[in-house]
C-alpha cells in the first residue's frame, strides 16, 4: 500500500477539486423495523416499521459521496415531476457542495428504490420505474446541463444505472467537455457493450458485470487481469477499476502492471450503494493530480466504510483518513458532535470491537478533578464519549451566573484532551436521553454519588452495562474556584 502520508496529502486536497456527475438520479428509501412473527396469510416475515427515511441514490449517491469528501460536485440528472422526483430535488438542494442541474420532465415516473430491513437484515426491495428515453425537450435540457455543469471540473462521472439517462448523445457531450479541460471521465457501467463508452479514461464494473461484457471468468487475480485486459480492448479505454466484494479491487491499466487491492476485514451490513463511493473517490482524488493507484486504495478504503453502515450510506474526509491509519486522527473540533452523529460513530466503533464508555458534567473552569474523572473513565473501555451540558442547561442547573466559560469553549477544552473520543452538547437537565441512545458499556460518575443516584445507572445495568464511579479529588470543584475568585475579588 501506499504511504499513508502520501494518500493523507490527497484527502489533504480533496477540498480543491470538482468533480461533474452525470447520470440516473433516483430516491433511495429505507424502512425498518423488527420481526417478530411469519405471517399467517404466507411464509414471509411480518416487519413492524420503526422508522422511514429517504436519501439521494444513483448518480445522486455519487455526488453526494463526493462532497462528504469535501470536494465540489455538480449533478446533472433527470426526474419527473411527481411526488418522488419533488422529494428528490429537496434532497439535492440540501446537500451543501453540490451544484445540482436537474432537467425535470412533466409526466415521467421517478425513479424510487425501497428497502425493507428487520434489523440489519435486508428483507425486500421494491421498485417504481420506468425505463424510458427522455422527451425530445428533456434530452436537449440534459445536453446544455452538462455544458453548465462541466465548468471547472477536475474530473467527470458517468454513472449509468440503465434509466435512459446515459444515452449516446450524452455520453458524446460528457467526452468533449472533458476533452477541452483535460479532465478525465470515469464511468460506471452497465450493460453488456462497453464499447458506449470509447474515449473515457476508467471503467468500474463489479465482477459481474466484467463476467458479463467479456463472457470470461473472474474466479481468481489472473482471471481477472484477463478479462479486464480484453475490456480495455474492447471498450477503448485506459484502465479498468474491477471491484470484487469481499476479494477487493483489481486495477488494469495500460502500460502498468496489474495491482490488486485487498480489502480491510470489517463487519458488512449493507452493500448498497458501495460502487456509487467507488466510483466517487476515484473521481475526487485524480481530480487532485492524484495517480490512478492512490484513487483506488483510498477508494477501497471507503468503500470498506460504507459497507458497515446501514443504507445508501457515504464515507467522509475524516473516516477515510482514520481508517487509513486505523487510529482515530480527528482534530478538536472534530470531535464535538451532536447525537447522530455520535451514535454513527459509536457503531462503528462496535462493529470494529471496541467497548465505549460515557460520562457526563458541566465543565466549567476545567480542574484537576476533572482530568482523573476523564483518565478514570477511558480507562474503563476503549473509547470515551463525554456529554457535556450546554449554556442553557448550566443556568437551569446552577443559577444565572454560570456558566463562566460558554459551551464552545468548554468543548473545545474537553475536546482538547488525548483521552476524550467524542464531546456531545447536550440541553436537557439530564443525559438520560444520551445513555439511552448510545448504549455505553460503561457509565462513570464521581464517587460524590451512588449507583443509585446516578442517572442512567439502571439503562446500563439492563443490558449489562457497568457503572463505575470515579475516585475523587479532594478539594477542587468549579464551584469552590468561583467561590475562591468572587471572595478574592471582594476583599480586594
Amino acid at each position: 500500500m501506499t504511504d499513508p502520508s502520501a494518500l493523507a496529502g490527497v484527502l489533504e486536497a480533496l477540498p480543491r477539486a470538482r468533480v461533474l456527475v452525470v447520470g440516473d438520479v433516483m430516491l433511495d428509501r429505507f424502512v425498518s423495523g423488527a420481526v417478530e412473527r411469519i405471517s399467517p396469510e404466507a411464509p414471509i416475515p411480518v416487519v413492524h416499521i420503526q422508522s422511514e427515511t429517504a436519501m439521494v441514490g444513483g448518480a445522486g449517491n455519487v455526488a453526494r459521496n463526493v462532497v462528504a469528501l469535501g470536494a465540489g460536485a455538480s449533478l446533472v440528472g433527470l426526474c419527473g415531476d411527481d411526488a418522488t422526483g419533488g422529494a428528490l430535488r429537496g434532497q439535492i438542494a440540501a446537500l451543501t457542495g453540490l451544484d445540482p442541474h436537474l432537467v425535470v420532465e412533466k409526466g415521467r415516473v421517478t425513479t424510487e428504490k425501497t428497502r425493507f430491513f428487520g434489523g440489519s437484515q435486508q428483507l425486500l426491495r421494491a421498485d417504481r420505474e420506468v425505463a424510458a428515453n427522455p422527451s425530445a425537450e428533456a434530452a436537449r435540457g440534459l445536453l446544455a446541463a452538462v455544458d453548465a455543469g462541466a465548468k471547472g471540473a477536475g474530473a467527470v462521472v458517468i454513472s449509468d444505472y440503465a434509466k435512459g439517462v446515459v444515452s449516446a448523445p450524452v455520453v458524446a457531450r460528457a467526452l468533449e467537455q472533458a476533452r477541452k479541460s483535460g479532465a478525465p471521465v470515469l464511468v460506471d457501467p452497465k450493460g453488456k457493450d462497453f464499447r458506449r463508452y470509447a474515449g473515457a479514461a476508467v471503467l468500474t464494473p463489479n465482477a459481474s458485470e466484467l463476467a458479463a461484457a467479456t463472457g470470461m471468468p473472474v474466479n481468481t487475480d489472473d482471471a481477472v487481469v484477463a478479462a479486464a485486459t480484453a475490456a480495455l480492448s474492447q471498450a477503448d479505454v485506459r484502465a479498468i477499476v474491477a471491484t470484487r466484494g469481499k476479494d477487493g479491487m483489481t486495477v488494469v491499466e495500460r502500460g502498468h502492471a496489474p495491482v490488486h487491492l485487498r480489502v480491510r476485514a470489517r463487519e458488512v451490513f449493507d452493500v448498497s450503494g458501495a460502487g456509487d463511493t467507488v466510483v466517487a473517490t476515484l473521481a475526487a482524488a485524480l481530480a487532485t493530480g492524484a495517480t490512478l493507484v492512490q484513487a483506488a486504495e483510498l477508494a477501497n478504503v471507503a468503500a470498506g466504510i460504507v459497507v458497515g453502515k446501514i443504507g445508501t450510506a457515504v464515507a467522509s474526509n475524516t473516516e477515510v483518513l482514520e481508517a487509513l491509519y486505523a487510529r482515530d486522527l480527528l482534530a478538536a473540533d472534530d470531535k464535538i458532535v451532536d447525537l447522530a452523529g455520535a451514535l454513527e460513530r459509536v457503531q462503528r466503533w462496535r462493529r470494529n470491537g471496541e467497548t465505549v464508555s460515557f460520562t457526563n458534567g458541566c465543565f466549567d473552569l476545567v480542574h484537576p478533578g476533572h482530568v482523573s474523572l476523564l483518565n478514570q473513565a477511558r480507562a474503563a473501555a476503549g473509547r470515551l464519549v463525554v456529554g457535556l451540558n450546554t449554556d442553557a442547561s448550566v443556568r437551569r442547573l446552577k443559577g444565572e451566573s454560570r456558566p463562566i466559560l460558554d459551551e464552545a469553549a468548554r468543548a473545545t477544552v474537553l475536546a482538547s484532551f488525548a483521552v476524550v473520543d467524542l464531546v456531545i452538547p447536550f440541553d436537557d437537565d439530564t443525559p438520560l436521553r444520551l445513555i439511552e441512545t448510545l448504549r455505553p458499556d460503561v457509565l462513570v460518575k464521581g464517587a460524590d454519588y451512588t449507583v443509585a443516584t446516578v442517572v442512567g445507572a439502571e439503562v446500563v445495568q439492563s443490558y449489562g452495562g457497568r457503572v463505575v464511579l470515579a475516585t475523587l479529588v479532594p478539594g477542587v470543584s468549579s464551584t469552590n474556584i468561583v467561590s475562591r475568585i468572587g471572595a478574592s475579588q471582594r476583599r480586594s
